[in-house]
């Protein structure tokens, strides 16, 4: 089943960071959209709970170098 989550991202500061928390989510399988909002220190994935879980989106998020909420 699709799920979307907004989950908030710290640490992040330029469009670099934003870049590198995008990569890191779409390269899970099972995640079908990713928008990361600088100003908001937000992302809001949409993925497939079938195929990743939202504990191995944030897994990916801080492997980046990221914190989450």
């Amino acid at each position: 089943m699709k799920i979307a989550e907004d989950i908030t991202v710290n640490g992040m500061s330029c469009k670099h960071c934003v870049k590198a928390v995008t990569e890191a989510v779409k390269a899970l399988d099972g995640v079908k959209k990713v928008k990361v909002s600088l100003d908001e220190k937000r992302a809001t994935v949409e993925y497939d709970d079938q195929t990743v879980g939202l504990d191995a989106i944030k897994a990916a998020i801080e492997e980046a170098g990221y914190t989450t909420e």
